[in-house]
């Protein structure tokens, strides 16, 4: 698979680009001035298609800048408003894999109402009634156990900030390595990847499919069996 600055990249066309995010680095550019994957892609293009001036690369969705994955970046407009619809309309799937604590049963559907605070870029669950708080849902199933540890496979149906981390640990599942709502501790790289993604092509209107594991040989992934990674890489959206 093709690598640039790190970034892996699973396809590519005259109107998608879709990659693997490397984890700790931001998906767009913030106060830390560290390389991050938009800029780094827009850079890819414009070396790649010796492309003169300002390159057009649409920003569809985001993952947390520890969380590694598939995103989706759209090579021209008329990519980027019909990708954004499919997130609106909730048809971009997403999907996720997890490694977390606690006694997690077999499946289970999550919904809370969470809200942000900006000044710390925290999110907390709370009350249905509370002022700014947004819905939030996701369904998992429980992929393996091993060391203590259960391998989730996460689903989103919104696309709430810090969604995934914030409900799982609230349902007394923290991710390992989360070191913000989890305990994870220092050196621990958070157990949080997209794995998945399914979206229709925005010219061709064709359904592609896009998987992506993580590091399998790196802890926490490393604990659980080849069956399970097997049985993880056939699963549907």
């Amino acid at each position: 698979m093709e690598q640039y600055c790190g970034v892996q990249i699973v396809y590519e066309d005259n109107h998608l680009l879709v990659v693997v995010k490397p984890p700790n680095m931001p998906t767009q550019a913030d106060a830390s001035g560290d390389p991050d994957l938009h800029s780094t892609m827009k850079t890819y293009i414009a070396h790649r298609y010796q492309k003169p001036g300002a390159v057009y690369l649409g920003l569809v969705h985001r993952l947390d800048r520890p969380v590694g994955g598939l995103v989706v970046l759209a090579r021209t407009s008329k990519a980027a408003e019909r990708l954004s619809r499919q997130v609106r309309e909730k048809t971009l799937a997403r999907q996720y894999v997890a490694a977390v604590r606690g006694n997690v049963p077999p499946d289970g559907e999550l919904r809370d109402w969470l809200l942000k605070d900006e000044r710390t870029n925290t999110v907390r669950a709370v009350p249905e009634n509370t002022p700014g708080a947004k819905d939030a849902r996701l369904r998992y199933a429980l992929a393996g156990r091993a060391g203590g540890l259960s391998l989730l496979r996460v689903k989103l149906f919104t696309g709430r900030s810090h969604q995934i981390r914030v409900q799982l640990s609230h349902a007394g599942f923290p991710i390992w390595g989360d070191a913000r709502y989890g305990a994870g501790r220092p050196g621990e790289q958070i157990a949080l990847w997209g794995a998945h993604l399914g979206l229709v092509h925005p010219t061709l209107r064709e359904e592609m499919r896009f998987d992506a594991l993580p590091p399998k040989d790196h802890a926490p992934w490393s604990g659980f069996d080849k069956d399970v990674w097997a049985a993880e890489e056939k699963i549907s959206l």
